[in-house]
């Protein structure tokens, strides 16, 4: 009886012992989940919180240990948080001195991305000519940029900027500064040489490239790549080249209404067939360019980590 009452308390201290352990295991677990959480300070333009942070999203990302908080802009920064990353698309000169403090004091936060490290990316003609001097290898095709010229005032004087530096009819015309708002998204094509004192400086002016009328969207976060097709500007012939004239105004060119995703579009120039398969040419020939691209430019050069390319094939 002796011993069997023995065994009984023995086995009554280890299944307590048990059980302690199991809790202590259960609230290591809680609290580890809790450490796991990341939280992601935003601070976005009401239109660009109202199209990024869907419910969808937001539940997506509860979901992988992800929560984001709003940043409140009348309050300090610094007493707001803590966060483990702040994501902003915010612009302005107090906005990239308060980000600037901010991560000074707040080494351990990841800032996506830097301000000085977007500057460089709002304007257009610096962009561009980073990465025609990069010299890609041709491996999987050639790389360019359109031929561009850079006016900063003096509309009367484009014309005969662009007979000097040889550019060829029908031009794009784009604000100089990319700046995320509303002007900076304005695109116009001109036909003729007459109607190029029309457009107002500080502009870029680019040879128009036909491209089928789509163009790929390709957004980049480290290594992920996510590829999305919009339609764009239609091909222009030589007929309506020879028969159009003045400046056609488009304000919203690519932007998220114009999905090209769902369409049935010729393979030639971005069909299903060309995003379906990773085996196919195409696909490897742009991954490949576009990997390229964002190591060399936009990672090395800038020290970005998230960043975003317009493609034409």
């Amino acid at each position: 009886m002796r011993i069997k009452e023995d065994s009984s308390y023995d086995r009554s201290v280890e299944e307590a012992e048990g059980e302690e352990t199991t809790s202590q295991c259960s609230i290591g677990v809680l609290q580890q989940q809790q450490r796991k959480l990341v939280v992601v300070g935003y601070a976005l333009t009401s239109k660009k919180t109202k199209s990024f942070l869907q419910p969808k999203l937001e539940g997506l990302a509860r979901n992988k240990g992800i929560l984001f908080v709003a940043i409140d802009q009348n309050r300090p920064l610094s007493e707001q948080g803590p966060f483990d990353i702040l994501l902003h698309k915010m612009t302005g000169k107090e906005w990239r001195q308060i980000l600037e403090e901010y991560r000074q004091t707040h080494p351990e936060v990841t800032v996506l991305d830097p301000p000085d490290a977007i500057q460089h990316l709002h304007n257009r003609q610096s962009m561009l000519q980073c990465v025609a001097d990069m010299n890609l290898s041709d491996s999987y095709g050639k790389v360019g940029v359109p031929k561009q010229l850079v006016i900063k005032r003096d509309a009367s004087s484009i014309p005969e900027a662009v007979i000097k530096s040889g550019l060829s009819l029908p031009l794009v015309a784009k604000p100089l500064v990319a700046d995320g708002s509303a002007k900076s998204h304005e695109l116009s094509l001109a036909y003729d040489q007459y109607s190029l004192r029309k457009l107002e400086p500080p502009l870029v002016l680019q040879e128009f490239v036909n491209h089928g009328g789509v163009l790929f969207k390709v957004y980049i976060v480290g290594e992920a790549i996510k590829v999305v097709r919009r339609f764009s500007l239609p091909d222009v012939t030589k007929w309506e080249l020879s028969k159009n004239a003045g400046v056609f105004r488009f304000p919203r060119v690519s932007c998220a209404a114009a999905s090209a995703d769902d369409a049935d579009l010729d393979p030639s120039v971005g069909g299903e067939s060309f995003l379906a398969s990773f085996d196919h040419p195409w696909y490897i020939k742009y991954k490949c360019l576009v990997m390229g691209l964002y190591r060399k430019f936009l990672r090395r050069s800038y020290h970005l980590v998230v960043g975003w390319i317009n493609y034409l094939c």
